[in-house]
């Protein structure tokens, strides 16, 4: 692999500049916002399982093993219909992002962004609604659909929006509005909870509809990506979407007759077989598809999502209180979302392969420091709690590892896989890292309480050697894409010492690149 962004095989690649102008800022921070809906869900749905008034409705032998004070602490919220209420959106998502793929292509990455936000906000509304759990799933599908759309287009769009110097910067934000969104339902629910209203938690799940209503507005006032428009023939459109991003027409033209190239190359071999397909199967993209794959699964297997799902139940089981535990988890939302912004202003600077690496590492140490902690205070019982010095111990320890993911595993496992892809997979290969990322998130949500009530404090061993497995895979297989153009990106992989042999071929004794790279 080749050292700095912008080098590549001993040679310069070729900027296409862009200034950070007031249009791209707000256009990008618009289409991130996308990302607010999957974390006001994401913090929403485990303090809404610890109100005692929506278990008692939906869930009341969750309620009735709360009030056992014989109940091993480890197993009290562990029931696979209170898991499907939570698990349910990302099966649905993950059916809905493959999907996305043929719609992306058809009516571009504004469109999906505004199916997802119209789903989200009618799911909002059947489960604020809801008189039983039939209703509550349906609504939980629905957001589901809302969030694979939106994950689908949101990530692509802003990479495709970026200048290369800035898009690592500028596509944190998608993780940042995340982080966001958690945040605010983590506060939502504290209020709800302190507020005592009987019927609480329809205001908290109700309220999803606001960010899905901000994110539909927002995407009526930004253009289509100038890669979305020229696929589909638009290229006064597209021109004009690149003069308005990158603030001068200085290399606009070269930069458009470059991506119709390489959608041209793309649309050369459409006929032979479909983005899903030649993602699979062709060789050259053989990097893709394991980027795609596996930075998702990784991202997953930290543990972190089902963390913040469950972040409430989890705070309770340790010793907290039902009040203590929400706030504790807005905390802990906290903590994530200002490490994404150190995530911003460092990505672009020092790379991305550093952050994943130190951000890993950070992890697996906090990971270890707290399944100690259970075992030397907690044990395997489960009868006992942790003191408060000890609870305190533990909130900082899991503030340390949201901190970790915040500035490197969270932003970046979106901005990665979105920056690889060449333009004839992009859109299939966005599919598989979302959908991925859905399924895994469903396999470990419908799991996690199962798990807590078996494993005890080894559940946090296991997602340790996760993050020790994926590391190492950052060290020797992902190669670092700062700055670098997504025209010449295949560049990258040329350079790298591993991939080199899927994406160039051996002629007359030199190295050339395959395809539409030459």
């Amino acid at each position: 692999m080749a050292g700095g962004g912008l080098m590549v095989d001993g040679g310069p690649v070729k900027d296409f500049g862009g200034k950070l102008t007031a249009s791209v800022i707000i256009t990008c921070i618009v289409a991130a916002s996308g990302g607010l809906i999957f974390g006001y869900d994401i913090g929403i749905s485990g303090g809404v399982t610890t109100m005692a008034s929506f278990l008692g409705r939906f869930f009341p032998s969750v309620l009735r093993k709360m009030k056992d004070s014989s109940q091993n602490e480890y197993c009290v919220y562990n029931s696979e219909i209170l898991t499907s209420f939570t698990s349910s959106l990302y099966i649905a998502g993950l059916v809905s992002s493959l999907i996305a793929s043929s719609v992306t292509r058809a009516l571009g990455r504004q469109a999906v962004m505004l199916i997802g936000a119209a789903t989200f906000f009618i799911g909002s509304a059947i489960n604020a609604a809801a008189v039983n759990v039939e209703m509550l799933i349906l609504g939980r599908i629905l957001l589901g659909f809302g969030v694979g759309f939106t994950n689908q287009a949101t990530p692509v769009y802003l990479s495709e929006m970026a200048p290369a110097r800035w898009r690592g910067a500028l596509n944190t934000g998608f993780q940042f509005f995340i982080a966001i969104g958690v945040v605010a339902a983590n506060l939502t629910n504290y209020a709800v909870s302190r507020s005592r209203l009987s019927s609480g938690w329809r205001l908290s799940l109700g309220l999803a509809g606001a960010p899905a209503a901000a994110i539909a507005a927002g995407a009526l006032s930004v253009p289509d990506t100038p890669a979305s428009l020229a696929s589909r023939g638009r290229l006064p459109q597209a021109r004009a979407a690149l003069c308005r991003v990158r603030g001068s027409e200085t290399h606009v033209d070269e930069e458009l007759d470059e991506l119709v190239r390489s959608i041209e190359a793309a649309k050369d071999q459409e006929s032979s077989s479909g983005q899903f397909r030649r993602l699979v199967w062709e060789r050259r993209h053989r990097p893709h598809l394991v980027v795609a794959v596996a930075l998702p699964f990784f991202q997953q297997m930290t543990g972190i999502n089902v963390i913040a799902f469950y972040a409430p139940v989890l705070f309770r089981t340790v010793g907290f209180g039902s009040d203590p535990a929400l706030m504790a988890a807005v905390v802990l939302g906290s903590v994530n979302l200002v490490s994404i912004l150190v995530s911003t202003f460092v990505v672009d600077r020092y790379g991305r392969k550093v952050l994943f690496i130190q951000g890993g590492i950070q992890m697996i140490v906090c990971q270890v420091g707290v399944a100690w902690i259970l075992a030397a205070k907690i044990g395997t019982d489960g009868e006992a709690t942790l003191s408060r010095g000890y609870s305190v111990g533990m909130l900082v320890l899991m503030c340390l590892y949201a901190a970790g993911f915040g500035w490197s595993w969270g932003p970046l496992s979106w901005l990665v896989p979105s920056e690889v892809m060449p333009v004839e997979v992009r859109s299939a290969g966005q599919s598989v890292n979302v959908a991925v990322n859905l399924g895994i998130t469903f396999v470990l949500t419908q799991t996690f309480l199962a798990m807590l009530c078996a494993f005890k404090y080894g559940t946090f061993l296991f997602y340790a050697g996760w993050n020790i497995v994926m590391t190492v895979f950052v060290v020797l297989f992902l190669p670092e894409t700062k700055g670098v153009p997504l025209q010449r990106m295949e560049e990258v992989w040329a350079g790298h010492w591993f991939w080199r042999r899927f994406v160039v071929e051996e002629e007359a004794g030199s190295v050339t690149k395959t395809d539409n790279v030459k």
